[in-house]
């Protein structure tokens, strides 16, 4: 069964659904049923159009869904509708999906939600681990918007800011995840760049494009995690650093800095290093505190921790990072990098094993692990 093909037909799938007069709420269900059937039959009896035979199975678990509410409205109407199998017109509503997702009925962190969930693709687990809360919180938080958006028209799209943090989300899941969503989200992103001047849809894009430029030396051979002082600069693509730092650079010489823009300044100066000891790490202090500024985060706050412990030594660092919660998701990592640089190594190898418990990844676990190992196995002095 080939998971990615039924991720990326999602949307599609689901816009035809909407389009066709289908509550969105209730068509995100019908379409997920469809999945949960293509995975049960596809495999002794794969069909000839993908996306068509999702459509009309999608449709009918709308329609039988319908039959059951007697409160629906057009029911009789609806069946006549019923589109008749075979191929389905090749329209991509993905980007359009977004935006009905961040509707206006919605709180932000519910749109957002929402959409990772129904056009992502992304499961509740996931969706969780982004948000820093409990699986269970997140499955409430997308049930109440399920419910909050459900009989309404969606004739009133959401704002871009909300669009751009859900593409972002998807992104970084592509980028460290289980599935492969990233080049997805750069696509979108392209195509909303084209259809909205706006600087931070172009911070996005440079971020998207400086990030995935690195990703061929992000993993050695094996599998296992490369950090980014360690990586191969050499394996990092050119042209796409080439293409972000020219839309990064145009989007700046606006004047309209934002939260991507200053993310991908400090991805750029990243990929400007010829090599990791040759990094700008003032400037990258400074890009983290306009950063900070502009968004308040203690995780950008814990990523300028790493920066100020390269720029002033590890021991600024440390005292940068006792400022933050201890609960923060890879505290402990980079608590250990910061002891292992001051010379601490007993201290570093007690919490990357912490880190490596709370790892959200596999690939990441491990990388933590063996960190807390080849300590570990130093001998004492």
């Amino acid at each position: 069964m080939n998971e990615v093909l039924l991720r990326s037909l999602t949307p599609s799938v689901l816009g035809i659904l909407v389009r066709r007069g289908a509550d969105f709420a209730a068509a995100e269900d019908a379409v997920q049923e469809a999945l949960v059937e293509a995975v049960r039959v596809w495999p002794a009896d794969p069909p000839r159009d993908a996306k068509g035979w999702l459509v009309t199975v999608a449709w009918r678990k709308f329609l039988d869904a319908t039959r059951a509410d007697t409160a629906r409205r057009r029911r009789e109407d609806l069946v006549d509708e019923e589109p008749a199998p075979g191929s389905a017109p090749a329209v991509d509503d993905t980007l359009q999906l977004y935006f009905l997702c961040a509707h206006p009925s919605l709180t932000p962190s519910s749109a957002v939600a929402l959409t990772l969930r129904a056009v992502g693709g992304l499961t509740t687990r996931q969706i969780a681990q982004a948000y820093l809360v409990p699986e269970a919180t997140m499955a409430q938080r997308i049930s109440r918007a399920k419910r909050t958006v459900s009989g309404v028209r969606f004739d009133q799209p959401g704002d871009v800011a909300t669009v751009l943090r859900v593409l972002y989300l998807v992104f970084n899941e592509g980028y460290s995840g289980d599935v492969d969503l990233a080049a997805e989200a750069i696509r979108l992103t392209r195509q909303l760049a084209a259809a909205i001047d706006h600087p931070e849809v172009a911070g996005l894009l440079a971020l998207m494009l400086l990030h995935h430029a690195r990703r061929a030396a992000r993993t050695a051979p094996d599998g296992s995690l490369v950090p980014l002082a360690e990586q191969d600069r050499g394996r990092w693509d050119t042209e796409s650093i080439a293409e972000g730092v020219e839309i990064l650079q145009a989007a700046l010489a606006r004047d309209r800095l934002g939260e991507f823009q200053a993310q991908a300044a400090i991805a750029a100066l990243h990929a400007d290093a010829p090599t990791a000891e040759e990094t700008d790490w003032v400037q990258i202090v400074e890009w983290y505190d306009e950063l900070a500024r502009l968004t308040d985060s203690p995780v950008v706050r814990l990523n300028r921790a790493v920066a100020v412990g390269e720029a002033d030594g590890p021991r600024a660092g440390l005292a940068a990072l006792a400022a933050l919660d201890d609960s923060l998701p890879r505290h402990a990592a980079v608590a250990a990098y910061l002891h292992e640089r001051d010379g601490d190594l007993a201290t570093a190898a007690r919490l990357y094993t912490e880190a490596a418990h709370k790892a959200p990844n596999l690939a990441e676990r491990d990388h933590l692990t063996r960190q807390a190992a080849r300590l570990n196995a130093r001998p004492c002095r």
